[in-house]
């Protein structure tokens, strides 16, 4: 998948991110959701989602795409992630779907916060993130989108959507 601009945001964001397709393969991740799982990056992608839930979080992961089907986000979910070591952290899943220009479903943008590591520090980062990348979709749209492809405009407006989306929630009460 090309890096646009949109997307370069992610590359060594603060948060946990990736982008799944409609049946929950995983299609991109940035560094930081593979660091925090113990893989590189290359052994994630093409990978379904339930590889990183253990079994007992099956349930719970199958229960956050039917929302997600049925509403188009998913927010404030609580699942059970397993790391490649096989240790597990309690994480908080948001995800916002992408459309392509019919208005199809094609994926998710989704966001985990590894709710271990919720800490003052961490979360003024995340807010500063969140801000600085709203702002930098804000400067996309105005100056490039219209020279965007198709595939870039989807995905310019789906991270936008998401950033909205995560700067909405208060992490404080994650805590």
């Amino acid at each position: 998948m090309p890096q646009t601009e949109a997307r370069k945001t992610l590359k060594d964001a603060p948060i946990m991110w990736r982008r799944i397709n409609s049946i929950g393969i995983i299609l991109d991740c940035n560094s930081t959701y593979a660091a925090n799982l113990g893989y590189a990056k290359s052994e994630i992608l093409g990978k379904p989602i339930f590889e990183h839930v253990p079994k007992e979080s099956w349930e719970s992961m199958n229960e956050s795409l039917k929302i997600w089907f049925e509403t188009g986000k998913v927010t404030d979910r609580k699942i059970t992630f397993i790391r490649q070591d096989k240790s597990t952290f309690s994480g908080l899943l948001q995800a916002t779907s992408l459309y392509d220009q019919n208005k199809n479903l094609i994926g998710s943008n989704t966001v985990i916060f590894d709710l271990t590591k919720m800490t003052e520090n961490n979360i003024e980062k995340y807010e500063q993130f969140f801000e600085k990348s709203i702002q930098k979709i804000k400067q996309i749209k105005i100056t490039e989108f219209e020279k965007l492809d198709q595939e870039s405009k989807s995905e310019c407006e789906g991270l936008r959507e998401m950033f909205q989306m995560l700067s909405k929630i208060n992490l404080k009460q994650l805590k």
